[in-house]
């Protein structure tokens, strides 16, 4: 298996919307395509089941 050693970005469509998806060793970044700003989650708390709370937490810091 290939280790993923540096950032691996693809563009995909979700509801008709441009995003791109940036998997990285220390885990991933979802942002609309053109901005910056997205939902990002490290692979630590989606394996230790602290994902939700990390994507709650980074949603309510976005407001």
């Amino acid at each position: 298996m290939t280790p993923l050693d540096k950032p691996i970005r693809r563009e995909l469509e979700i509801e008709g919307k441009a995003y791109t998806l940036i998997l990285e060793p220390d885990g991933f970044k979802l942002a609309e395509k053109g901005r910056r700003k997205g939902l990002e989650l490290r692979w630590a708390d989606l394996v230790s089941g602290d994902a939700a709370l990390a994507a709650a937490l980074q949603a309510s810091q976005a407001d």
